[in-house]
């Protein structure tokens, strides 16, 4: 390693440098040891090739000095050409090692980052719901890129630099103590003048990296959310775009001012690292050049100690940050760790019981429910927030029960935040009640697997969220073997299929982030397409047509209507008027059933019911009232000007 690699090295590892003296735990680097052992025979070897670097790293010097003493003494020529030809058998051998054990590297740091990250992304996947609500997804996704690759570097990087290291060190330092043990031990005295101002130096570089980090951070979060389809329409009707480009702007002039001073601060640390080992050199050259005349060294041995000197402060410079590596390598494998132990509230059964063949019933027998409290189901780190919020565990469903028979339509209707969604999000299992028991077919949703409940309940929720996929990839979460001969089937059913056709890419048409490049009404009626495919036994629909005009309601409630015939469905609506075929309307006050009945019995009850239709059609007729009057005077005001 030549003095200039070395000197960036020193400086990338002070650069990383902290004050971090956190003890070394113990659980930590038993489950390290886990994910390792799937990769322990290509580790060994990793350290087997590594120890076999540092071998030839030492040999080279001693045999080119070799070469200058047999050159001083007049030959033999044989004994130069042996050498030479040695020197280059140990140069082809050293590249061979090197690209074995990147390859070795390679194998080991894409392994673990490939077992790091299917392990975090599969515990998140079985994550609940609020997990997903109050984490920051940036935060998350870091997690599965910067920290998982940070964890690798312990493996591909600090462990075989640290054993290199230490071979070489030794190696080298026993064969320079017996070519010279005073050049050795002045060599060594130099050595603070080479660490100590890469510690300083690169605490000025650590800080003004940190700094152009934490404002390249805001900006990729400033981008982030403004490039967003929402966050753009956001900024458009209600932000200011000189003041975002200016606080932009602000921020990538302070990065473009970092980093130039960066670059000068690593030319001057670089340069004065060089100087220094210049010096070294040096003082072994004057050194062992008067020791050489004086007939206490060779000419060929103060080579040797030459070309050693440069093997002897790359490994002390690389030793000197191997507590930082191991330290930032330990840190990142806690903060995945972290993730992993997160425990998920809802898990499949040791022994799941099946579903009954042909219609099933939804029951509630006697649920009450809270959402569960921050410290339950995520990380302060995750939600970026010094400590968790403690609140939460208010009781949100009282006691609810009611009975959907096989193939009927039982409807949730009441004020915002009554509970109806939290009912239709306990049916489908993704909250466990704190008590009573949710039913389906008879048996206890805990009692079922995840794959069981997806297959038997199909979901239509009011955002109608989509991914950023075709529209035949969007359909087919539902059903992944499903044809396009389906496909097409579901979306005429939904009353899409002019519109599909219509595009240039039909089913592959590409619909944007969460669908933004299509209609609300379209993108509502594509989930129902993607329901309609699923063919569930159990359908919830909630608010499905609350983004539809009158137009596309009514042939979408046709063609749920032929859908949904013969399923269990709940339906939350707060248009009462698509509930009125229901089986049973509910109507839900404060987490508690308040009245229950059909639409004719709850009307005639003159309750709570009645009272929301009164105030919702009331409200109508006012709206078509207003919209007359207007539309009356625009004709006045064209017949005046006519006149």
């Amino acid at each position: 390693m030549s003095m200039d690699v070395t000197a960036w090295n020193a400086m990338y590892n002070a650069m990383h440098a902290t004050s971090d003296r956190r003890p070394f735990s113990v659980a930590t680097l038993r489950r390290i040891g886990g994910f390792a052992r799937p990769h322990r025979s290509a580790l060994i070897w990793f350290l087997v090739v590594g120890i076999a670097t540092a071998g030839t790293a030492v040999a080279t010097p001693l045999l080119a000095g070799r070469v200058v003493d047999a050159i001083t003494r007049g030959g033999p020529a044989r004994v130069i050409v042996l050498l030479a030809v040695l020197i280059a058998v140990i140069a082809v051998a050293e590249s061979a090692l090197a690209l074995l054990g990147r390859w070795l590297s390679a194998r080991i740091g894409e392994g673990l980052i490939y077992d790091l990250r299917t392990a975090v992304f599969d515990h998140v996947q079985r994550m609940p719901v609020a997990f997903f609500t109050r984490t920051r997804t940036g935060a998350l996704v870091s997690r599965l890129n910067n920290d998982v690759i940070g964890a690798q570097r312990a493996f591909s990087g600090t462990l075989s630099g640290v054993v290199t290291n230490l071979v070489t060190l030794t190696l080298t330092l026993v064969v320079m103590l017996g070519i010279s043990w005073q050049i050795t031990l002045l060599s060594l005295a130099l050595l603070p003048l080479f660490v100590i101002p890469a510690r300083r130096m690169g605490a000025r570089l650590a800080a003004q990296s940190r700094e152009a980090a934490n404002h390249n951070a805001v900006m990729t979060t400033q981008m982030t959310e403004r490039f967003s389809a929402p966050g753009a329409t956001l900024v458009k009707l209600f932000g200011q775009p000189s003041a975002e480009s200016a606080e932009f702007a602000t921020r990538a002039s302070r990065v473009r001012d970092i980093g130039v001073r960066t670059a000068m601060l690593q030319s001057i640390f670089t340069n004065s690292l060089t100087l220094v080992s210049a010096l070294a050199l040096a003082l072994v050259y004057g050194l062992g050049g008067v020791l050489a005349i004086g007939g206490g060294l060779e000419a060929g041995q103060v080579v040797a100690l030459a070309l050693l000197l440069t093997r002897l402060y790359a490994p002390l410079t690389a030793l000197a940050g191997a507590r930082v590596d191991v330290m930032s390598a330990l840190v990142s494998f806690e903060r995945v760790f972290e993730v992993l132990d997160l425990k998920p509230l809802i898990a499949d059964p040791p022994n799941p019981k099946p579903l009954p063949a042909g219609g099933l019933a939804v029951q509630f027998d006697d649920v009450r429910f809270s959402y569960p409290s921050a410290d339950k189901v995520s990380l302060a780190s995750l939600e970026e927030v010094a400590t968790l919020d403690t609140r939460g565990g208010e009781e949100v469903l009282h006691g609810i029960s009611f009975t959907a028979q096989p193939g009927s339509m039982v409807a949730l209707v009441g004020s915002s935040g009554a509970g109806k969604s939290t009912i239709a999000q306990l049916t489908a299992r993704l909250y466990d009640v704190d008590s009573g028991a949710v039913r389906i077919g008879g048996v206890d949703v805990r009692d079922l697997t995840a794959e069981s409940i997806r297959r038997a309940v199909g979901m239509v929720t009011q955002d109608g969220h989509l991914f950023h996929d075709s529209i035949g990839g969007n359909l087919r979460l539902a059903a992944p073997d499903a044809t396009d001969d389906q496909l097409w089937a579901a979306l005429r059913r939904a009353r899409l299929e002019q519109l599909v056709a219509s595009l240039p890419d039909g089913l592959g048409t590409v619909v944007g982030e969460r669908g933004y490049r299509l209609s609300g009404g379209e993108r509502q009626r594509l989930t129902i397409a993607r329901l309609l495919l699923a063919q569930s036994r159990v359908v919830i629909l909630d608010e499905a047509t609350a983004s539809l005009d009158s137009t596309s309601e009514r042939a979408v409630q046709e063609a749920l209507a032929e859908a949904l015939a013969g399923r269990t469905s709940l339906v939350i609506a707060h248009r009462l008027s698509t509930v009125r075929a229901a089986d049973l309307i509910l109507v839900l006050e404060e987490g508690r059933i308040v009245e229950r009945g059909t639409h004719a019995e709850l009307l005639a009850a003159s309750g709570r019911y009645s009272e929301l239709y009164r105030t919702q059609f009331a409200g109508d007729d006012a709206l078509a009232e207003r919209a007359g009057d207007s539309r009356r005077a625009g004709d006045d005001e064209c017949c005046l000007q006519t006149a």
